[in-house]
């Protein structure tokens, strides 16, 4: 395993990164709604990362058509837009983006609600969105990796959701995936040290129903296996001297 250890100057690109990909989710938010396209979501983040004088790291990566992946309802990641696929009042949609400037990379994940969506569905956002948080709070040097899968899952578990197992969170600096991967159930063992300069991007992906999920025939749309809803929520995080430090979202 290679984990990379960012320089001053490299967090501060990726601290650029970050804030960048975080105004690109301001202005897809603003246009999710009944009636519109993946398509469309799709079109208006790729504008909004190209306007930043950065490139979309998810288009044409292994292969992927598209720049953001919109993932609706029982559809977990790796969503492709449509031009056909039209939000629907009461669903959820999930967007992962993220995008190189100066060959650094960023990554995060957002889910909405289109409309007005069921207390069931607002409570799996919540939850989803929560989960990240508390494993937030062991991302910390000298804690280990585990620790933030292990606070994750103990969060998610009180409510009988399903925590995907088949995709977890990653390692992220000059390539999108690096070293190490992060879970986010819980391990048997506690994992490798966390050190300053450390940069993960944590995305607990989380299903009202089983955890299991399969892949559909484009060999890229992950749903989960009882076609029951999923919810994602990641940042990417600088693991610091002190507390993390989210740098796709302000707080």
């Amino acid at each position: 395993m290679s984990v990379t250890v960012k320089s001053a100057k490299e967090i501060e690109l990726m601290r650029k990164a970050g804030h960048l990909l975080e105004g690109v989710y301001e202005e897809m938010g603003r246009i999710i709604r009944p009636g519109i396209s993946t398509m469309e979501i799709n079109e208006c983040g790729e504008k909004a990362i190209r306007k930043r004088g950065c490139i979309p790291n998810f288009l044409h990566y292994g292969g992927f058509p598209a720049s953001i992946c919109v993932s609706v309802n029982d559809e977990v990641v790796h969503g492709i837009p449509r031009r056909d696929h039209i939000l629907k009042e009461g669903d959820i949609v999930s967007l992962d983006a993220g995008l190189i400037y100066k060959g650094y990379h960023s990554d995060a994940a957002r889910t909405y609600a289109v409309g007005k969506i069921s207390p069931e569905l607002k409570q799996l956002m919540d939850v989803t969105k929560q989960s990240f948080f508390e494993g937030l709070k062991y991302a910390k040097a000298g804690n280990h990796l585990y620790d933030i899968s292990a606070a994750i899952d103990d969060y998610v578990s009180q409510f009988g959701y399903g925590i995907v197992q088949d995709l977890v969170g990653h390692g992220i600096g000059t390539s999108l995936h690096e070293d190490p991967q992060v879970p986010n159930f819980r391990q048997k063992k506690r994992g490798m040290k966390l050190v300053p300069g450390m940069t993960l991007a944590i995305e607990p992906m989380i299903n009202m129903g089983t955890w299991e999920v399969i892949w559909e025939e484009d060999k890229w749309t992950v749903v989960t296996k009882d076609h029951k809803p999923s919810a994602h929520y990641e940042n990417t995080v600088l693991i610091t001297d002190g507390e993390p430090e989210l740098l796709t979202l302000h707080m």
